[in-house]
């Protein structure tokens, strides 16, 4: 599983696992656990276009319409695992 280092919120490095990626309206949306396996706390993230970085920069969904939204779709794709938000 891949490993992706997020900044939080005051600036410090969190490391997250991706569980699935989706293309919601030409946008694309990761899926993403702090543990690798059994329960942990998941975070959705946005990629916002860059063009001054190779890096690819994403940001916490904060819409809860659009998060309740990106939580079907990933329960969807992820079968085998509960989603709560």
């Amino acid at each position: 599983m891949e490993k992706l280092i997020f900044k939080g919120e005051n600036g410090e490095n969190i490391s997250l696992y991706v569980l699935e990626t989706t293309r919601l309206q030409g946008v694309d949306y990761l899926l993403t656990c702090d543990t690798e396996a059994g329960d942990g706390d998941c975070y959705i993230w946005k990629e916002i276009p860059s063009q001054s970085s190779e890096e690819a920069v994403y940001e916490p969904v904060a819409d809860d319409a659009l998060l309740e939204n990106l939580m079907g779709i990933f329960a969807e794709l992820l079968e085998d695992v509960d989603l709560v938000i």
